[in-house]
């Protein structure tokens, strides 16, 4: 993919990104050249993380930019340089007229392991088994996530797909796309049975069950996703490419 793609497809619907920060750059620059400056700066892959309280997912520190992206609850791991990016996401414009505008902060990173990521192998097997053990409480419980609102919802969501909707760029193992398709899913179920109510689990009980069941799956879900996104600089990492 070339840098004007990547970053065609990393602003989508927003109206500009830009970043601020970058080693060697006095003011905020356009991603086009950001990409370019973090390559001669030695990057080779950026890695995705999605932190959330109680679950690192991805940062490995130092505790500044680890707050930042868990404010942020998402950040990118630059592979090759001590460097992450964390979104500060803001609307702009006159009203009628508002449009988003993100500016990623570049912060140094500690070169490690990345926190509480597993390989795709193991993201799919938590997922099959997460989803299995959650449906089944679920279910027991009479709660809204899999019934028609649930089904209507699958449904929109695999007909996007249908239309040609990219999961992941050129180049990422069929295995990835198969596990992130498992996991969007998977948090869309999780969303539907969150927004719809607690369905027939009427009692405090039932309901403290139900936020049990969902909590887990939703953890692992937002593994897989990790997992899958950061497939490919994995794979380089290990030699397979």
């Amino acid at each position: 993919m070339s840098p004007d793609d990547a970053v065609l497809a990393m602003v989508g619907e927003d109206a500009v990104h830009r970043v601020e920060g970058l080693p060697g750059e006095s003011a905020p620059v356009g991603l086009t050249l950001a990409l370019g400056r973090l390559r001669t700066l030695g990057v080779t892959g950026l890695r995705i993380a999605l932190p959330a309280p109680g679950h690192p997912l991805g940062p490995s520190g130092p505790p500044e930019f680890n707050a930042r992206a868990l404010e942020a609850e998402e950040a990118v791991i630059c592979h090759g340089a001590a460097l992450g990016l964390v979104p500060e996401v803001y609307e702009a414009g006159p009203s009628g007229d508002v449009h988003v505008e993100v500016m990623w902060h570049v912060l140094p990173v500690r070169e490690a392991p990345p926190a509480d990521v597993p390989s795709l192998g193991e993201a799919e097997r938590e997922l099959a088994e997460a989803l299995r053990e959650a449906t089944e409480v679920l279910t027991r419980l009479d709660v809204a996530g899999s019934g028609p609102v649930a089904a209507a919802a699958v449904d929109a969501y695999r007909a996007r797909s249908e239309r040609g909707r990219e999961v992941l760029a050129p180049g990422y193992p069929p295995r990835a796309v198969r596990v992130l398709e498992l996991a969007q899913r998977v948090g869309l179920l999780i969303s539907v049975a969150y927004e719809n109510g607690p369905g027939g689990a009427v009692s405090a009980g039932e309901m403290a069950a139900r936020s049990e069941a969902l909590r887990p799956v939703e953890r692992t879900a937002r593994r897989a996703q990790v997992a899958a996104y950061n497939a490919y600089v994995e794979e380089r990492e290990r030699g397979v490419r």
